[in-house]
């Protein structure tokens, strides 16, 4: 992954954020979704004032698809569950089979057309569908290699036909999508497909030892060829829990949830890393940068193969690290260091997610900062990436970045939210976090349309989609 990441992140000038034609935010269709079901609340106070200007602002973060993390009994991650953002999927009413057709159909045309497929790799998308959902052409569009197909059962209404819906369920499995169900359990209606399915989500927060074993045990006598995925895992004790009873899949909060972590010994190279950093950060002059990286021959490799890739153009081979510093330049070589630091510990449980959503997070207040001068891009990109520096080196924030020796301005806005960096740094939280009142809210104080404020989000995570993609190939 480094080596497509560090090709990427040099790149000269970031591509600004692409604009979206009023065509592939399918308006008509948020239109009629938004008449038929109305939200249950008003997403914030701003979002009303903005609507009272705007005319579209109900449809802010509806065309967003948003994504939550799913990892593996190794935790590293899986796939992803794509969404529209929250207001758009908890909030509507009535949940009747018109809306929420149209609810999946918005869904899946926008994973289609953002090209989420292409950028999956070897991941997996976990899509939620109505059960009478299952016969839709668009669902084709997906790569079946790469879909599961999660059923989502209709509130109030008839279902679908026992027999139409197995027909349906093994037309998909024939052609390679999966098929997955909630706790039969808890739903009894699907308590007869479980030969026909491959994966049964369960909720985690209703998950206590003696119902979590039994259900677990039942669930495995009857299907032991489907899979397990828990949802909602609020923290690193509730994973381990459903670790031992034999579940398959995790996800929830507890993927870049906070510790209290002490007395963690990072080693040496995190050590050298940091002294770097540090002399970058006091402009030091280049023999002495230049005597720091050859004490570490880890780096100086790693950077003299970087700078020979084929990523970088160079029509001549650098062999002394002295070049490699003149042809890369400090700014660059500065994010490349932050790069290696957090990549320091992926080997730990759970870092390289959480680089992930660094990443992510990083790259979504660069696209936001597309207008703003160099230097300040990068720091916006560095007040991403450090902000969960924490969470990947397994250290308490204020030490972790204590010893970077980071410019103020970056660290305010990582610790107490306060700076010129702290405004984007929660808007791209907001995105995140799939916080469509805080988009509104956020965006529009610091005058960013908070729909090209989600677009650039989007825009960051098939970015990094596509990092994955290329390391993997």
């Amino acid at each position: 992954m480094l080596k497509n990441l560090f090709r990427r992140l040099f790149q000269r000038s970031p591509p600004p954020g692409r604009k979206v034609s009023a065509g592939e935010t399918l308006p008509a269709a948020f239109d009629m979704l938004n008449q038929q079901a109305p939200l249950l609340r008003d997403v914030s106070a701003a979002a009303q004032a903005s609507a009272a200007n705007d005319g579209d602002a109900h449809k802010i973060g509806a065309a967003i698809i948003c994504r939550e993390a799913v990892l593996n009994r190794q935790q590293k991650i899986a796939g992803y569950q794509f969404m529209l953002q929250d207001a758009m999927h908890a909030n509507i009413r009535p949940q009747s089979k018109r809306i929420l057709r149209l609810y999946a159909e918005v869904l899946v045309q926008n994973i289609v057309r953002a090209n989420i497929g292409q950028l999956l790799g070897y991941r997996i998308a976990f899509i939620e569908v109505p059960d009478f959902f299952l016969d839709h052409p668009d669902l084709r569009q997906l790569p079946a290699a790469n879909t599961f197909f999660i059923l989502k059962p209709v509130e109030k209404e008839s279902g679908v036909p026992v027999k139409e819906l197995v027909d349906n369920i093994r037309t998909l499995r024939a052609t390679g999508y999966r098929i997955g169900i909630p706790d039969p359990v808890a739903i009894p209606a699907y308590f007869h497909l479980i030969n026909e399915i491959d994966l049964v989500c369960l909720q985690g927060l209703h998950l206590d030892i003696e119902h979590g074993m039994k259900l677990v045990r039942h669930i495995l006598k009857i299907a032991p060829h489907a899979g397990l995925l828990v949802r909602n895992l609020p923290a690193e004790e509730d994973f381990d829990f459903c670790f031992k009873i034999g579940a398959t899949l995790f996800q929830g909060p507890f993927i870049t949830n906070r510790e209290s972590w002490t007395g963690r010994n990072l080693g040496p190279g995190y050590s050298h890393l940091t002294m770097l950093l540090n002399k970058l950060r006091q402009d030091a002059d280049t023999r002495e940068i230049v005597a720091l990286l050859k004490q570490d021959g880890a780096i100086t490799l790693r950077l003299l193969r970087y700078i020979n890739s084929a990523a970088t153009g160079l029509r001549e081979h650098v062999s002394s690290i002295e070049r490699a510093l003149v042809l890369l330049g400090r700014a660059p070589l500065r994010r490349w260091l932050a790069l290696m630091l957090c990549a320091s510990n992926r080997n730990q449980p759970r870092a390289g997610a959480v680089l992930e959503a660094a990443l992510v997070r990083a790259r979504t207040m660069e696209l936001i900062a597309t207008s703003r001068p160099p230097l300040e891009r990068e720091a916006m990109f560095l007040t991403g990436l450090l902000s969960l520096i924490d969470v990947i080196l397994q250290q308490p924030l204020d030490h972790a970045l204590a010893s970077l020796n980071i410019d103020s301005a970056i660290q305010d806005a990582i610790l107490d939210s306060t700076g010129p960096y702290a405004a984007t740094l929660a808007l791209a939280k907001a995105c995140e976090h799939m916080e469509v009142g805080s988009i509104v809210s956020i965006a529009t104080a610091c005058g960013i349309d908070p729909e090209q404020a989600s677009i650039w989000y989007m825009d960051a995570l098939a970015w990094t989609l596509t990092l994955q993609q290329e390391d993997a190939d």
